[in-house]
């Protein structure tokens, strides 16, 4: 049960929104212009990137949600979703994004953890400065969105299918749209 009164049957993330939709305005712009906007890291990319930290900060609404769009952007491979979500550096992903998600899970920990080392290990493997930068955003960011859904105790369904219908959903039409939708907005 919600800590406080959202509106019924509305899971995770969207019911806060629907409570407050003056913060959920610019929260999906943000979502948006990090997760689809235009970029040299695939969507696909990104939205591993908030899965890997949503896992890491045991989420379960935005690591499921952000894993089917992931997953429906790879074409449906929920395996490579999981693999990362276990053990990143095993996943068959590039060395590239195994470097990011390494930068990904240091912001996870407190934005201090990033090293130059780290940051090296991307540049060596050809993240660029943006890249770089996006990835640090994309962590900070899901650790917020992440504790917006845990602190509010929102409802998160446990049905595989509900966040395929999600993922793709959210691949196809954009988060703005999405959760003006679903929050009968």
């Amino acid at each position: 049960m919600a800590h406080i009164q959202l509106p019924e049957g509305i899971p995770g993330i969207v019911g806060p929104m629907a409570f407050s939709p003056q913060t959920a305005k610019p929260m999906n712009e943000l979502a948006d212009i990090l997760l689809r906007g235009k970029n040299s890291l695939s969507p696909a990319e990104r939205e591993l990137i908030a899965t890997y930290v949503s896992s890491e900060n045991d989420c379960y609404f935005c690591q499921h949600a952000h894993g089917a769009v992931a997953a429906y952007r790879l074409g449906g491979d929920e395996k490579l979703i999981n693999d990362v979500k276990a053990n990143f550096q095993s996943a068959a992903i590039s060395e590239k994004l195994k470097a990011l998600l390494a930068i990904a899970g240091s912001v996870q920990e407190g934005g201090k953890r990033v090293t130059s080392e780290q940051v090296e290990q991307a540049r060596s493997q050809g993240a660029t400065d943006k890249e770089i930068h996006d990835t640090v955003l994309i962590a900070a960011a899901f650790c917020m969105y992440n504790r917006y859904v845990d602190g509010l105790a929102t409802w998160a369904p446990t049905d595989p299918e509900m966040y395929r219908e999600t993922g793709k959903r959210l691949a196809e039409h954009g988060y703005a749209a999405s959760t003006a939708k679903l929050a009968g907005a």
